[in-house]
C-alpha cells in the first residue's frame, strides 16, 4: 500500500467514526454534554505545563522557518491564555442548549401540528491554521451543539494541537460521550485535507479559518459545502459629526489592540469637514503606537503639515488585510462615498462609523454589506465571546446559511416535526 492510500484510509476511516459518533452526540442530553465540557476545561488547567512545553516545540519551529510575527502572535501559549481557553470552556457549557428549541409552530386546517425544530447540522470539518487555541474552541461549540467534528490543524501548531485533542480524548472517556465525538487528523500531509473535502458522504460542512489562500483552496476543491471567511479587510469611518475624542480611541482600538486578528482596522475614512483639524489628532496618537499611515493625497497633505510622516497608498493598499501595524487612510467627500469605498474594497467583515448624527448611522448600517456593523465602537468586538456565544466557530463573510460570529445556534440546522391524529391525504 502506498502513502496516498494509507493517507485516504486514515481520512476516511476518521469521517466513518464521526459520522457514527454524530448520530449518537445528537440524542446526548444536555447534562451529559456539560458534563464533559466542565472535565475538558479541568484537564486544560490541570497540564499547563505539558501544554507550554508542546507550545515550545512549535514555537521553536515557527521561529526557525522565520514564520511572520503575526502567525507566531496567534501561535503562542502562555498561562493567561491556557486559563482563557478553559474559562470559555466553562462558559460555553453554561450557555443554554440549542438542540430541540422550537423556532415556528403551525397548526394546520386538517389538525397537523408542524414544529420547526433546531437540531445538529452531523459532521462539522474544520481546517485551521496557526492558532492551537481553535482546537478547543472548535471542539465544544461542536460538542455542546451536538455535532461530531474533525480537527485539521496547520503543521506549525501540530504539537499543540495534537496536545489539546489528546485532552479532549480523555474529558470524553472519561464522562462516557462517544469516543470519536471529536478527532484531529494526525498527519499534516496536505493530501490529507484534499481527501477530507471529497468525502460529502460522512462530512456535511467544511469551516476554514485560515488564510485566503487556505481558504480559496478549500472553496475550489471541496464537494462538501464551505462556509466561508476570506478576508478581515474592517474599516473605520469618521464621520463630519464625530466627537474627536470618540474617534481617536475606537480608531487607536480597531487598529492597534491586537493587530494580527480578523477584526482589526485595516483601513481609515474620514470625512473631508473634519479632516483637517481631526485627522492629525487620530494620526499623531496611532504614530504613539508605531503604526504605519499609507495615505491618500488630501490625508497626505492634511498630516504634512501637521509633520506627522506618512507612506503614499495604493489602490492595493485598501484591498489589504495588513494584519500589522499598518493602516491606510483616505479623504472622503461625503458619508455615501464612505459606504461606497467600503464595499468596494472591505471583505464583508466589520465596518464602524464614529458620529453623533443618528441618521448618518442609520444609512450607514443601511448601505453597508458587512457582517457586523457598528456606530460609536470598536470593530475589536467582532468575537463569540463578546457575542455572549461563549466562543466561536468561526466568523462567516458568507449569507448562507450563517453570518458573522458563529456560535452554539449557528451549528444547528433544523428539521420539520410534524403530529398528527391519523389525517392521510
Amino acid at each position: 500500500m502506498n502513502e496516498t492510500d494509507t493517507i485516504h484510509n486514515l481520512v476516511e476511516g476518521i469521517a466513518r467514526q464521526a459520522r457514527a459518533a454524530a448520530l449518537r452526540t445528537a440524542t446526548l442530553s444536555t447534562e451529559q454534554k456539560n458534563r464533559a465540557l466542565q472535565a475538558l476545561a479541568d484537564l486544560i488547567e490541570e497540564n499547563e505545563a505539558m501544554l507550554l512545553n508542546e507550545n515550545a516545540r512549535d514555537l521553536a519551529a515557527a521561529r526557525a522557518l522565520e514564520l511572520p510575527k503575526p502567525m507566531i502572535e496567534r501561535l503562542t501559549f502562555s498561562t493567561p491564555r491556557i486559563k482563557a481557553m478553559a474559562d470559555g470552556v466553562r462558559e460555553v457549557a453554561a450557555l443554554p442548549d440549542p438542540v430541540g428549541e422550537e423556532l415556528e409552530r403551525t397548526v394546520r386546517p386538517n389538525g397537523l401540528d408542524i414544529r420547526k425544530v433546531r437540531v445538529p447540522i452531523g459532521v462539522v470539518g474544520i481546517i485551521y491554521e496557526s492558532r492551537p487555541n481553535v482546537t478547543i474552541d472548535c471542539a465544544v461549540l461542536c460538542l455542546k451543539s451536538g455535532n461530531a467534528c474533525i480537527l485539521r490543524g496547520g503543521k506549525e501548531a501540530f504539537h499543540s494541537n495534537m496536545a489539546l485533542a489528546d485532552l479532549i480524548a480523555r474529558a470524553l472517556k472519561q464522562t462516557g460521550l462517544p469516543e470519536h465525538a471529536v478527532q484531529l487528523i494526525p498527519t499534516t500531509d496536505r493530501y490529507a485535507l484534499s481527501e477530507l473535502l471529497k468525502l460529502n458522504e460522512y462530512v456535511h460542512c467544511i469551516i476554514p479559518r485560515g488564510g485566503e489562500g487556505l481558504i480559496r483552496f478549500i472553496t475550489e476543491n471541496s464537494r462538501i459545502p464551505v462556509i466561508k471567511h476570506y478576508d478581515g479587510i474592517c474599516s473605520v469611518y469618521v464621520d463630519k459629526a464625530a466627537d474627536p475624542a470618540m474617534a481617536v480611541s475606537i480608531t487607536v482600538n480597531a487598529k492597534t489592540q491586537r493587530v494580527s486578528v480578523c477584526n482589526a482596522a485595516e483601513n481609515l475614512f474620514i470625512h473631508r469637514d473634519c479632516a483637517p483639524t481631526l485627522l492629525p489628532q487620530i494620526a499623531q496618537a496611532l504614530r504613539e503606537k508605531e503604526v504605519e499611515l499609507r495615505v491618500d493625497d488630501k490625508a497626505a497633505a492634511i498630516l504634512k503639515e501637521a509633520a506627522i510622516p506618512t507612506v503614499p497608498a495604493t489602490e492595493e493598499d485598501f484591498r489589504t488585510e495588513y494584519l500589522d501595524t499598518i493602516l491606510s487612510i483616505k479623504v472622503v467627500d461625503s458619508l455615501e462615498d464612505a459606504v461606497a469605498d467600503i464595499n468596494t474594497y472591505g471583505s464583508g467583515h466589520s465596518e464602524a462609523i464614529v458620529t453623533a448624527d443618528e441618521a448618518a448611522a442609520k444609512a450607514f448600517f443601511a448601505g453597508v454589506d458587512s457582517a457586523t456593523i457598528y456606530h460609536n465602537a470598536s470593530t475589536r468586538f467582532t468575537d463569540g465571546n463578546e457575542f455572549g456565544l461563549g466562543a466561536e466557530i468561526g466568523i462567516s463573510t458568507d449569507r448562507l446559511h450563517a453570518r458573522g460570529p458563529m456560535g452554539l445556534r449557528e451549528l444547528c440546522t433544523y428539521k420539520y416535526q410534524v403530529h398528527g391524529t391519523g389525517q392521510i391525504k
